[in-house]
């Protein structure tokens, strides 16, 4: 069955032991997954990428049939599945293996089995998430604000709007940096913002990304040789290059669509900035949409390497952005 990711009452209702979240949104994934699984549970929480369990299939499937001599329950949670996993999901169902199951997938597509799969079952949960639009990122800053006892100008919400640039995690990471300043100083203006915000340095990680995306190898290399960019940086590089990129597939797809480059930018919501759009334009013109998809893919697995090697994130950032 399908409950919306805003339909908060259906899913702590719901005692499904299977849900499918599918989409490009990782931050509401992580809001569902934090709120309705992990919130108050105790028991053993296992995590696993799908190529992971295609690989040790047989293990796996023990590992559910084995109970555990110390926990009472157990969550899995399987990052990166495709249409792979199916067979794996209908083994377990026809065994009722004692687990409760989260999925989480990039964009399904209508005719994906997997998607189907949950879509069609009285006993599963199917969630789509999709990219936050400026409401949805505006009550997040309210609800922040009101849980902190803090005061932002509505002037200041919407560089923090246009600077998360449709991603939850990257404004939260704002609205922190602001939440730790606001205990030495009562009243904050929009120049502490610029000088908190990673896009108030000459060489910051949107002008990294930007340029990575323009193809401008030149200025890509002066940026890493003049920044020092730490293991938390490189997440933030990693996400905004990703989220950037879903927009310009966005582009790529409405310039297939017959759309020229002009109107295919025009058409993008949130809106695009007139003094991006140069930038923008350029980008568009320097990958082909199989090309877009394909950094997308990397993307992924290079944030899944960074999380698992800190120690050496920035040199993968670094040769990944280095190398086209």
């Amino acid at each position: 069955m399908i409950i919306k990711s805003f339909e908060f009452e259906k899913l702590k209702s719901n005692k499904s032991n299977f849900h499918l979240i599918y989409g490009n949104n990782e931050g509401i994934k992580e809001d569902i997954i934090d709120k309705f699984y992990l919130k108050n549970f105790t028991g053993e929480l296992l995590k696993y990428d799908e190529q992971e369990i295609l690989n040790n299939k047989d293990e796996f499937i023990s590992s559910l049939l084995m109970e555990s001599l110390f926990e009472t329950s157990k969550l899995i949670i399987i990052s990166r599945a495709t249409d792979k996993m199916i067979e794996t999901i209908k083994y377990i169902l026809e065994r009722n293996l004692e687990a409760r199951i989260i999925i989480k997938s990039s964009t399904l597509e209508k005719r994906s089995k997997l998607r189907s799969l949950f879509e069609k079952g009285d006993q599963m949960i199917c969630t789509p998430v999709y990219e936050d639009d400026n409401k949805s990122l505006g009550i997040i800053i309210n609800n922040f604000l009101r849980e902190y006892k803090l005061n932002l100008s509505q002037e200041i919400k919407n560089i923090l709007i246009e600077r998360s640039k449709g991603d939850r995690i990257n404004l939260r990471n704002e609205l922190l940096k602001l939440k730790n300043l606001s205990v030495s100083k009562n009243k904050l203006s929009i120049d502490d913002v610029i000088k908190l915000s990673n896009l108030a340095e000459n060489y910051s990680v949107f002008e990294l990304s930007d340029n990575y995306l323009a193809k401008n190898s030149k200025k890509v290399s002066n940026i890493l040789n003049e920044n020092n960019y730490s293991s938390e940086d490189c997440i933030l590089i990693i996400r905004t290059i990703l989220s950037k990129s879903k927009r310009l597939l966005k582009i790529r797809n409405e310039i297939d669509n017959h759309a020229n480059i002009d109107q295919a930018i025009s058409s993008i919501k949130p809106p695009i900035f007139w003094k991006e759009k140069d930038t923008v334009k350029k980008q568009a013109q320097s990958w082909s949409t199989n090309e877009v998809k394909e950094i997308i893919f990397k993307i992924n697995n290079l944030e899944a390497l960074v999380k698992k090697n800190t120690t050496n994130s920035m040199l993968f950032v670094s040769n990944f952005v280095s190398n086209y």
